[in-house]
């Protein structure tokens, strides 16, 4: 019962309690409209404090389809309050400019037109998140770049939040179109994962298909944490892949050395409080001197990143803020770290918006996305180039 008294649980209900309660007030128009409204709400309360709080792991098909149709209730009713907002702003102009027929309009007709536009919305919001990623191309400019190291190719896969509503399929198809690249080097920059091993293992089997001329590494994310971290590592590992826990992997290419670091995620401390994120160990000074890139899956570690002396680092994270409004608030939490790439002094930092999405598979105006990473030689801060392809 504790838990129901957190700051998390309190704020939670309130902020549930209070979304229904306008809503109720300005769409339902009697008790049975207001029961419909109340089950959305309900189901966006009760995955977070089952799960979340309540320590519940989802390893029934059952528990699977309750997360689901809590996610994509989350963005209904978040598209569904700002389309709310939106009318009740719009009759507050009609009222003060006079305008009754205006006025009178959008009191008959608003309501049953707030629920299509926020039905539309979710209905194309999912249709970008759930076709797949598209690629995108991105430049680096790297000054005293090795010659060897010169058009380098990196694969980076992050977020992709293999779980309630992204499966097996969908992994494919990021498998296929990382492979058919031809990196030199696959990153997975965490959250990776939303569930336990016994329920997801042969939906993140085929990553095991990753082909590169180096190999994969992993770096654990939040979501990897929660789910089990330790679980997952042996997953990882008994996929092939190289799992860096601050800890570097030392690559010799054509003769150049590549160092590239990996810390884990401070969220790790939940589960094992005397770990936490040691860039300076990831960098292996040990390793002497060549092109340092670091795993970071949050890119608020960049100031690490930079102190231990890395020219690159690669983070996701952030999702780019998935859908309005989260993409303004995205913007004022992680700046300038908040999608594509930005600089920490002299270390260039790429931030994935995401191959996959969390909680409701919605994007509206953020994109979905399989990053290929390119080193270029530079001699100057010569301004980075991107491209999307299909």
């Amino acid at each position: 019962m504790r838990r129901f008294f957190t700051p998390f649980f309190l704020t939670l209900s309130a902020i549930v309690v209070l979304g229904y309660a306008y809503l109720a007030w300005r769409l339902a128009g009697g008790t049975v409209g207001r029961l419909l409204l109340a089950v959305p709400c309900l189901l966006v309360w009760l995955v977070p404090m089952a799960y979340w709080a309540g320590g519940r792991e989802s390893t029934r098909r059952a528990d699977e389809l309750l997360h689901a149709a809590s996610y994509f209730s989350m963005g209904w009713l978040n598209f569904l309050l700002l389309f709310a907002l939106l009318r009740d702003g719009l009759l507050g102009l009609a009222w003060l400019a006079g305008a009754e027929k205006a006025r009178e309009l959008l009191a008959t007709t608003g309501t049953p037109l707030v629920f299509a536009a926020s039905l539309a919305a979710l209905a194309v919001g999912a249709l970008a998140a759930l076709r797949g990623p598209a690629v995108q191309r991105v430049s680096i400019p790297v000054a005293g770049l090795d010659a060897a190291l010169e058009g380098f190719k990196i694969v980076q896969i992050s977020d992709l939040h293999v779980g309630p509503t992204i499966g097996r399929r969908y992994v494919s198809r990021v498998v296929e179109r990382a492979n058919a690249l031809a990196p030199d080097l696959t990153v997975l920059t965490g959250d990776i994962v939303d569930g336990a091993p016994q329920r997801l293992a042969p939906h993140v089997a085929p990553l095991g298909g990753l082909r590169a001329r180096h190999g994969s590494v992993f770096i654990l994310g939040n979501h990897d944490c929660y789910s089990g971290a330790r679980r997952w590592i042996a997953q990882f590992r008994g996929l092939g892949m190289r799992v860096l826990l601050n800890e570097a992997l030392v690559l010799e290419h054509g003769g150049a050395r590549l160092i590239v670091g990996g810390v884990v995620d401070p969220a790790l401390r939940l589960s094992e409080p005397d770990q936490q994120p040691r860039a300076d160990l990831a960098a292996a000074p040990q390793a002497g001197a060549g092109l340092r890139i670091l795993l970071a899956h949050n890119p608020a570690l960049a100031e690490l990143g930079e102190r231990a002396g890395f020219d690159v680092q690669l983070s996701g994270h952030t999702h780019a803020g998935q859908f309005f409004p989260w993409t303004l608030a995205v913007r004022a939490v992680h700046a300038p770290h908040v999608a594509g790439l930005s600089r920490q002094g002299k270390m260039w930092v790429y931030v994935c918006p995401g191959t996959g999405s969390w909680g409701p598979p919605v994007r509206f105006g953020t994109r979905t996305e399989l990053t290929l990473l390119e080193l270029r030689r530079s001699d100057g801060a010569a301004a980075p180039t991107a491209g999307r392809a299909q």
